[in-house]
């Protein structure tokens, strides 16, 4: 089956005791045509809801803190709020105020990106969440990861940096090289993966579960299956609400993991 055919899915009147089988959602679920293509370049619709996002982020900031005032306005008390969750709940707890002033605003941005890109799963007529893409956890994680990588031989030179990040420690004895080997792997391989494809998963996984329910509402209304059709749509009611939790979680986890990847590097011991 082709990606055009796969985008049709379901767009169909196939209903339960029609004789057609339940159209499941797969892997097609995650494939769009492109919206343009500009010198092979294909421009579809996910990288539309990214740059969309983005716009939303800096549209919102700046027209709450554009002209900021002293008393201020509902939209200005929402930006702070947000502004104050990421920068004392996240920053400081893992940088303290000092040292972590500095990195507020970059965390701040990745926090509400990623948040906004997760919720563009439960906004009518976009309905897909970008970060189910591993492309985009996966370039969030490397910009982390070079961030990373670049601190730590900025705070502790070529020799202390691989030293921070292989754990070396002599006073480990006979198992210094299986530790230095661990950790280097561990670090510089395992960690910016992890990192991404936990994001990633997350996001996937539930999508796929909105998707289910919500086509099994629309299969399963036709006769007797209208019974079974309204407990799948409160199902997707459920799901909905828990994935907008997750959403959030996700966000706040993925900010958290680099905030203390960023600390890792500041620090004088790994």
């Amino acid at each position: 089956m082709s990606a055009d055919q796969t985008l049709l899915a379901f767009e169909t009147d196939c209903h339960i005791f029609d004789g057609c089988g339940f159209p499941a959602p797969g892997l097609h679920s995650f494939v769009f045509e492109p919206l343009f293509t500009i010198g092979g370049f294909e421009f579809n619709k996910p990288m539309l809801l990214a740059l969309l996002g983005s716009l939303v982020i800096v549209g919102f900031f700046w027209a709450a803190f554009g002209k900021a005032k002293v008393v201020p306005g509902k939209l200005q008390m929402i930006g702070e709020a947000g502004y104050d969750f990421v920068r004392r709940g996240l920053v400081y707890e893992a940088l303290g105020k000092k040292e972590g002033e500095k990195y507020v605003p970059f965390m701040v941005s990745l926090f509400f990106f990623i948040w906004i890109m997760n919720v563009w799963s439960i906004i009518p007529v976009a309905q897909f969440p970008v970060t189910s893409i591993i492309a985009y956890p996966a370039g969030l994680a490397l910009v982390v990861y070079v961030l990373w990588v670049g601190l730590t031989f900025k705070k502790h030179g070529f020799v202390g940096a691989w030293k921070n990040i292989t754990g070396y420690d002599k006073s480990l004895g006979w198992i210094l090289p299986l530790v230095v080997a661990l950790e280097f792997l561990s670090n510089l391989i395992i960690r910016p993966f992890t990192h991404a494809v936990r994001l990633f998963a997350n996001m996937f996984a539930g999508h796929m579960l909105l998707v289910m329910f919500s086509v099994a509402s629309w299969y399963l209304l036709n006769g007797i299956g209208i019974a079974y059709a309204s407990a799948s749509f409160v199902m997707t009611i459920i799901m909905t609400a828990f994935e907008l939790f997750i959403q959030a979680v996700q966000a706040y986890v993925f900010v958290l993991l680099a905030c203390n990847y960023v600390q890792g590097a500041l620090s004088e011991h790994h």
